[in-house]
């Protein structure tokens, strides 16, 4: 297997720069011409941006046919949305009714990153469905480029009322005990924020990894405990934290809120250098505990 990077082995510029790309604010084309300063020493361009790239190999903590789950497709009606949206449900083996968990990828579709995700939250004891988003253009075309590219196409409010109907299916199961939780990463994280808003009591626990912020207006409407996990060095997300936390204290909503120092946007996908175990495991023993508190 290749030799991970970390955050650490790449100036703090070129990480930004990767963000940029990442999130389709510049092509690629744009991100190979200005990272040509890094390539030095024998190192070219091309090596740099492989190296920055997700390799799913690193992600699968729990592989798909774990006799300990069962895991398959479902697709959710969504009449307000784009009709339908599919996702990948993922349930203990054993036992009746559970809290049930939506999980919400980051602006790239629900690549195998997420569906590890899902795999780790049934291992621990609750039904998870992670939706796609992408659902409307095909859905994830096997590799982040491509779903980033594809993100771009897809009708944002469309996809929010996607998500809506997603959550309101998984807490309505019959295998569900009722109690529905969320979580998500990058652009899943805002839409946890999101949903926190538009479903008030009918969420009960979310759980945002670096997400955008709800306007200071809706957030009387958020009914449900939050659990904020920031990155340090993430200041195009962070720019919004005050302001949320000023609104979240004034209507006493009860939320915590971790910051982790010296960590990238992306701490916790463990497919790109800017994973850190340390952060990753801190924040997800912090996220499973929550919902175990919140859910059960």
């Amino acid at each position: 297997m290749e030799q991970r990077k970390t955050a650490s082995d790449y100036p703090q510029e070129l990480l930004d720069l990767f963000h940029e790309y990442q999130h389709g604010d510049i092509d690629r084309r744009t991100f190979l011409d200005r990272a040509g300063k890094f390539a030095v020493g024998g190192l070219t361009v091309a090596a740099i941006f492989k190296s920055m790239k997700p390799n799913y190999a690193w992600a699968q903590q729990v592989p798909p046919e774990d006799k300990r789950i069962k895991a398959g497709y479902e697709v959710v009606q969504s009449p307000a949305g784009n009709g339908s949206i599919k996702g990948y449900l993922v349930r203990p083996a054993q036992g009746k009714k559970l809290p049930v968990v939506l999980v919400i990828h980051e602006n790239r579709g629900l690549n195998p990153y997420i569906e590890d995700v899902a795999r780790r939250l049934a291992l621990a004891n609750f039904i998870a469905y992670a939706p796609d988003g992408l659902t409307s253009v095909g859905g994830y075309p096997g590799s982040d480029e491509k779903g980033a590219a594809a993100f771009r196409t897809v009708d944002g409010k469309k996809m929010t009322e996607d998500f809506v109907a997603a959550a309101r299916w998984l807490k309505a199961r019959p295998d569900s005990t009722g109690k529905l939780g969320a979580v998500g990463f990058c652009f899943g994280g805002g839409m946890v924020n999101q949903l926190a808003v538009r479903l008030g009591a009918d969420l009960n626990a979310g759980a945002a990894f670096y997400g955008r912020q709800p306007g200071a207006d809706d957030v009387p409407k958020i009914s449900a405990p939050l659990l904020l996990h920031y990155a340090g060095n993430d200041q195009g997300v962070n720019a919004g934290i005050a302001n949320y936390e000023t609104a979240l204290k004034a209507n006493k909503k009860t939320y915590s809120l971790h910051m982790y120092d010296g960590t990238q946007h992306g701490f916790h996908n463990d497919t790109t250098p800017r994973y850190d175990e340390t952060a990753a495991k801190q924040a997800w023993t912090r996220t499973l505990e929550f919902f175990n508190k919140h859910l059960r």
